[in-house]
């Protein structure tokens, strides 16, 4: 008998501005999502064409508490101005960062994290 643990997204999708306001929507978006194993956050930057440091904080702490889970986070469709900022704190090094949604599901780099059929 063989065991599959299905993969369950959860989709998150900001748009405009990820700033002190912006950051402070997203956050109540991820907390109230209740973590559990095998989740894959999902941030769809591609709405997202502004983000300061303010913005970064909600990342992080989505990004801790996935980990922290058993979840895995990971950013796609990120806009020049964002990747810059990721960048330039270089929370581009932490966070995996796909180009577009779909490459998600075609690059799975963590065999623990096994999609269903």
């Amino acid at each position: 008998m063989a065991f599959t643990q299905e993969l369950q997204v959860i989709l998150f999708k900001p748009q405009g501005s990820i700033d002190l306001e912006g950051g402070k929507a997203l956050s109540e978006q991820m907390a109230g999502v209740v973590p559990q194993a095998y989740q894959l956050w999902v941030i769809d930057l591609a709405e997202v064409n502004f983000m300061d440091s303010s913005g970064l904080v909600p990342l992080v702490k989505g990004l801790k508490a996935a980990r922290q889970s058993g979840c895995r986070l990971v950013l796609c469709n990120v806009q020049a101005p964002v990747r810059l900022i990721l960048e330039l704190t270089q929370l581009d090094t932490v966070f995996e960062i796909f180009h577009t949604y779909q490459d998600i599901f075609t690059t799975v780099k963590d065999n623990s994290l096994v999609l269903a059929d």
